[in-house]
Protein backbone atom coordinates (compact mmCIF):
# COMPACT_ATOMS: atom_id res chain seq x y z
CA UNK A 1 0.00 0.00 0.00
CA UNK A 2 2.79 2.15 1.10
CA UNK A 3 4.71 1.74 -2.36
CA UNK A 4 1.45 2.38 -4.21
CA UNK A 5 0.67 5.63 -2.87
CA UNK A 6 4.21 6.25 -2.95
CA UNK A 7 4.13 5.26 -7.38
CA UNK A 8 1.25 7.73 -7.21
CA UNK A 9 2.87 10.45 -5.87
CA UNK A 10 5.38 10.31 -8.21
CA UNK A 11 2.41 9.85 -11.10
CA UNK A 12 0.82 13.63 -9.52
CA UNK A 13 -1.89 11.13 -9.07
CA UNK A 14 -4.72 13.42 -7.53
CA UNK A 15 -6.65 9.99 -6.65
CA UNK A 16 -3.55 9.04 -4.84
CA UNK A 17 -3.62 12.16 -2.90
CA UNK A 18 -7.55 12.19 -1.78
CA UNK A 19 -6.71 8.90 -0.82
CA UNK A 20 -3.89 9.85 1.09
CA UNK A 21 -5.97 12.43 2.62
CA UNK A 22 -8.53 10.20 3.78
CA UNK A 23 -6.39 7.88 5.78
CA UNK A 24 -6.18 9.17 9.07
CA UNK A 25 -3.85 6.44 9.99
CA UNK A 26 -1.25 7.26 6.90
CA UNK A 27 0.35 9.87 8.93
CA UNK A 28 3.27 7.77 10.07
CA UNK A 29 3.59 6.80 6.42
CA UNK A 30 4.34 10.60 5.47
CA UNK A 31 6.74 10.72 7.65
CA UNK A 32 8.02 8.15 6.72
CA UNK A 33 8.11 9.08 3.00
CA UNK A 34 9.76 12.40 4.36
CA UNK A 35 12.39 11.47 6.59
CA UNK A 36 13.25 8.70 3.79
CA UNK A 37 13.20 11.02 0.88
CA UNK A 38 15.45 13.45 2.86
CA UNK A 39 17.99 10.69 3.52
CA UNK A 40 18.42 9.89 0.30
CA UNK A 41 18.39 13.50 -0.84
CA UNK A 42 21.05 14.30 1.60
CA UNK A 43 23.21 11.05 0.66
CA UNK A 44 23.41 12.64 -3.24
CA UNK A 45 23.92 16.19 -2.12
CA UNK A 46 26.17 15.00 0.66
CA UNK A 47 28.23 12.68 -1.54
CA UNK A 48 29.36 15.91 -3.39
CA UNK A 49 29.66 18.54 -1.00
CA UNK A 50 32.65 19.14 1.11
CA UNK A 51 30.25 19.33 4.06
CA UNK A 52 30.24 15.75 5.51
CA UNK A 53 27.82 13.08 4.33
CA UNK A 54 26.91 12.48 8.04
CA UNK A 55 26.35 16.12 8.97
CA UNK A 56 24.07 16.40 5.37
CA UNK A 57 22.11 13.95 6.36
CA UNK A 58 21.50 14.16 9.87
CA UNK A 59 20.48 18.21 8.42
CA UNK A 60 18.05 16.95 5.75
CA UNK A 61 16.34 14.87 8.03
CA UNK A 62 15.68 17.48 10.99
CA UNK A 63 14.96 20.14 8.38
CA UNK A 64 12.97 18.46 6.06
CA UNK A 65 10.82 17.44 9.45
CA UNK A 66 10.74 20.74 10.41
CA UNK A 67 10.02 22.32 6.96
CA UNK A 68 6.89 19.74 6.06
CA UNK A 69 5.22 20.26 9.54
CA UNK A 70 5.55 24.59 9.17
CA UNK A 71 4.75 24.23 5.38
CA UNK A 72 2.09 22.13 6.88
CA UNK A 73 0.63 24.30 9.67
CA UNK A 74 0.71 27.48 6.72
CA UNK A 75 -0.98 25.87 3.95
CA UNK A 76 -3.93 24.85 6.18
CA UNK A 77 -4.00 27.93 8.03
CA UNK A 78 -4.17 30.70 4.61
CA UNK A 79 -5.85 27.52 2.86
CA UNK A 80 -8.42 27.52 5.11
CA UNK A 81 -9.02 31.03 6.59
CA UNK A 82 -8.37 32.98 3.59
CA UNK A 83 -9.24 30.72 0.59
CA UNK A 84 -12.19 28.25 1.84
CA UNK A 85 -10.24 25.53 2.10
CA UNK A 86 -11.79 22.60 3.45
CA UNK A 87 -9.13 20.40 5.83
CA UNK A 88 -7.90 20.03 9.16
CA UNK A 89 -3.86 19.87 9.91
CA UNK A 90 -3.62 16.24 9.97
CA UNK A 91 -4.66 15.98 6.41
CA UNK A 92 -1.90 18.75 5.14
CA UNK A 93 0.65 16.67 7.29
CA UNK A 94 -0.07 13.98 5.15
CA UNK A 95 -0.53 15.13 1.70
CA UNK A 96 2.30 17.25 2.10
CA UNK A 97 4.52 14.74 3.83
CA UNK A 98 3.71 11.94 0.43
CA UNK A 99 4.69 14.99 -1.30
CA UNK A 100 7.91 14.53 -0.28
CA UNK A 101 8.66 11.45 -2.46
CA UNK A 102 10.40 13.35 -5.72
CA UNK A 103 13.43 14.21 -3.12
CA UNK A 104 14.68 10.64 -3.19
CA UNK A 105 16.00 10.77 -7.07
CA UNK A 106 18.29 13.33 -5.36
CA UNK A 107 20.58 10.99 -3.92
CA UNK A 108 21.37 11.17 -7.94
CA UNK A 109 22.51 14.35 -7.58
CA UNK A 110 26.36 13.62 -6.90
CA UNK A 111 26.67 12.56 -10.48
CA UNK A 112 29.53 14.82 -12.32
CA UNK A 113 28.09 17.04 -14.82
CA UNK A 114 24.31 16.08 -14.63
CA UNK A 115 23.67 15.96 -11.07
CA UNK A 116 22.78 19.47 -10.96
CA UNK A 117 20.00 19.03 -13.51
CA UNK A 118 18.79 16.02 -11.64
CA UNK A 119 18.60 18.27 -8.16
CA UNK A 120 16.65 20.82 -10.60
CA UNK A 121 14.08 18.25 -11.79
CA UNK A 122 13.62 16.89 -8.18
CA UNK A 123 13.20 20.37 -7.06
CA UNK A 124 10.15 21.35 -9.60
CA UNK A 125 9.01 17.55 -9.56
CA UNK A 126 8.43 18.06 -5.54
CA UNK A 127 6.65 22.02 -6.39
CA UNK A 128 4.33 19.82 -8.65
CA UNK A 129 3.42 17.24 -5.54
CA UNK A 130 3.28 19.58 -2.96
CA UNK A 131 0.73 21.76 -5.61
CA UNK A 132 -1.42 18.59 -6.16
CA UNK A 133 -1.12 17.91 -2.01
CA UNK A 134 -2.22 21.54 -1.52
CA UNK A 135 -4.98 21.74 -4.29
CA UNK A 136 -6.12 18.37 -3.10
CA UNK A 137 -6.12 18.53 0.20
CA UNK A 138 -7.87 21.94 0.89
CA UNK A 139 -10.16 20.89 -2.56
CA UNK A 140 -9.22 24.53 -4.00
CA UNK A 141 -8.95 25.50 -7.64
CA UNK A 142 -5.79 25.80 -9.25
CA UNK A 143 -5.54 29.86 -8.75
CA UNK A 144 -6.24 29.78 -5.21
CA UNK A 145 -3.63 26.53 -4.99
CA UNK A 146 -1.47 28.49 -6.94
CA UNK A 147 -1.67 31.68 -4.39
CA UNK A 148 -1.75 29.45 -1.30
CA UNK A 149 1.31 28.11 -2.16
CA UNK A 150 3.16 31.61 -2.88
CA UNK A 151 1.95 32.61 0.74
CA UNK A 152 3.31 29.80 2.49
CA UNK A 153 6.87 29.71 0.76
CA UNK A 154 7.45 33.45 1.75
CA UNK A 155 8.25 32.36 5.27
CA UNK A 156 9.52 28.80 4.36
CA UNK A 157 12.31 31.38 2.10
CA UNK A 158 13.09 33.69 4.88
CA UNK A 159 13.58 30.60 7.21
CA UNK A 160 15.71 29.18 4.97
CA UNK A 161 17.98 32.10 3.94
CA UNK A 162 18.22 32.67 7.63
CA UNK A 163 19.43 29.42 8.01
CA UNK A 164 22.41 29.92 4.97
CA UNK A 165 23.22 33.14 6.59
CA UNK A 166 23.49 31.22 10.20
CA UNK A 167 25.49 28.61 8.69
CA UNK A 168 27.71 31.33 7.07
CA UNK A 169 28.66 33.47 9.88
CA UNK A 170 29.83 29.72 11.86
CA UNK A 171 31.97 29.15 9.17
CA UNK A 172 32.87 32.44 8.81
CA UNK A 173 33.67 32.52 12.58
CA UNK A 174 35.35 28.91 12.00
CA UNK A 175 37.51 30.16 9.33
CA UNK A 176 38.66 33.32 11.66
CA UNK A 177 39.15 31.92 14.31
CA UNK A 178 41.31 29.19 13.26
CA UNK A 179 43.18 31.43 11.25
CA UNK A 180 44.20 33.27 14.09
Amino acid sequence: MLLNRILGVLKLDANTFEEIEADQSALIQAGLVVVVSNILFGLGTGAASDNGLISVVISNIIGGLLLWAFWAIITNFVGTRFFGGKADLGEMLRVLGFANAPYAFGILSFIPFIGVFISIAVAIWSIAAAFVAVRQGLDIDNGKTAIVILIGAIPIIIIRGLLLVFAFTAILVSLITNAG
